[in-house]
Formats: C-alpha cells, structure tokens, sequence
C-alpha cells in the first residue's frame, strides 16, 4: 500500500529523478498531447511502450507498476466495449447477453482501438511522470508554467492530505474487521457504506482544523514558493531533440502508416 500511493520511488537515483523537473513535465504534456490528437493507435502505443519500457529499465517494481495501472486498464477495457459495440458499420460478430444482442463493427473496432490507444499511452506518461518526480517538484514546475497558483495549492493540499485520509480508512476498516463487519456480502456492503461516510465526516472536520491552522501560521491567501534556476542548457537541448523526436513520431504513424 505504501509503495502503491507514496512517491518514494522518485527519491531514488537513477538518470531521470536528476532531470530538471520542469524539463520532465514539458515532455509528458507533449507527449500526451501528441497522443490525444493521433488519429492513429501506433503512435500512442510506442509512447505507452517507450514509457512502460522506461520504467522497466529504472528497475520499478513490476507489481507497483501493474497496480498503478488497474484503473486505467479497467477504462482501457469499458471505453474499448463501449465504443465496439455502439458504432455503426460493418459487422463483425454478435454476442448474445441475457437475450440482448450484442453486435461488434469493423468501424467500432477501429475507433476503439484508437481510444483506449490513447488512454494507454497518457496514462503511461503519467505514471511514468509520478515515479521520477517528486510532488513538491512537479506543483513548482506547474507555477513556472503560468498555471493559476489557487489551483496549484488546492492540488498541493489535496495531494497532501489524500494520505492523511487513507490512514484513516484504513484504521477504521481494520477496526471493522476485526469486528467481524465483513463477513457476509450484506454486512460487508453496510460496512463499506459506513466507512465511505465515516471518511466524509473526518475529512470535512480536517478540512477545518487545517484552515484554522493555515490561519494560525499566518496565511493569507497564497503559500510562498521559492524561484527556480534556470533549466540547464544540456538539459534544453535535449528537450528540443526530445521535441523533434516526438514530432517525427507523430508524422510517422499519422502519414507513413496509412
């Protein structure tokens, strides 16, 4: 669970934990944009291997990494059926579900590879993002790229306090088990409810002790953030090549692969 949700991997040495953060973010948002506007599934997919390749390099753990993915893949899979079986076109097969029809088309096989394509290859950059970069970094990264700094810190805090809440949750599902609250489907269902409201309960009660104490300290309004230097000259040049190389990709699997 630790390594699941911590960012303790981006503490680690490796060639690119020492990479100017700002750098690091530059190139995830061009990659996924590249991805988000393909039209074709190759490109997204070399960016999902490049970066699923990546990680396996850096020597992550393959079940981290696998677990930080689920979700994604769970949505990979939902977007890929859903777009399978609600295109129009040429029919490829028909499943038959509880006496619904099901009919899969070549188009909706097409469009679907394409969307859960780029799913895959966003979420790749993302992960892959979060385990070289430490938080701290990338919400600094985020304020030299001119983001709202309100937005910022509400990322920051709730960044923050994600981990203070699923201390809670936990204690308090090993609390109901140990009282015997998941034996059964129908108690378990009532203990999941009771602890969905429980969290809600604890972490309006922290959102206000945490305000109180912002104020204590003396907040008033933003959080100071140091500046940063300037991004490395050897490190520029290798976002320019990074750029060129991600843009001759693009041209590759939008026009080469037709």
């Amino acid at each position: 669970m630790f390594e699941l949700f911590s960012d303790i991997f981006t503490y680690r040495e490796n060639r690119l934990t020492a990479v100017d953060p700002r750098v690091k973010l530059l190139v995830a948002l061009g990659a996924i944009l590249l991805v988000l506007f393909s039209t074709r599934p190759a490109l997204p997919l070399l960016v999902a291997g490049a970066a699923l390749g990546a990680m396996g390099a850096l020597g992550f753990p393959l079940l981290v990494v696998a677990a930080r993915l689920t979700i994604p893949l769970g949505l990979v899979l939902v977007l890929f059926a859903f777009r399978l079986f609600t295109t129009s076109g040429e029919p490829l097969f028909t499943l038959e579900i509880a006496g619904l029809a099901l009919r899969g088309t070549r188009q909706g096989l097409q469009a679907g590879s394409l969307l859960a394509s780029r799913v895959l290859g966003a979420t790749s950059v993302l992960v892959l993002l979060g385990m070289v970069t430490p938080a701290h970094a990338l919400f600094r990264a985020l304020l030299w790229l001119r983001i709202p700094r309100g937005l910022v810190e509400i990322g920051l805090l709730m960044y923050r306090f994600i981990f203070v809440l699923l201390d809670i949750a936990a204690d308090m599902a090993t609390a109901q088990t140990l009282r015997l609250g998941y034996r059964g489907a129908g108690r378990s269902l009532r203990s999941v409810g009771t602890l969905a409201g429980a969290v809600l309960v604890r972490s309006l009660d922290q959102a206000a002790r945490t305000s109180e104490a912002m104020v204590l300290r003396g907040y008033a309004g933003t959080m100071p953030a140091g500046t940063l230097p300037r991004i490395p000259l050897r490190e520029a040049v290798g976002l320019l090549g990074v750029f060129a190389a991600l843009g001759c990709a693009y041209l590759a699997g939008e026009r080469l692969l037709r």
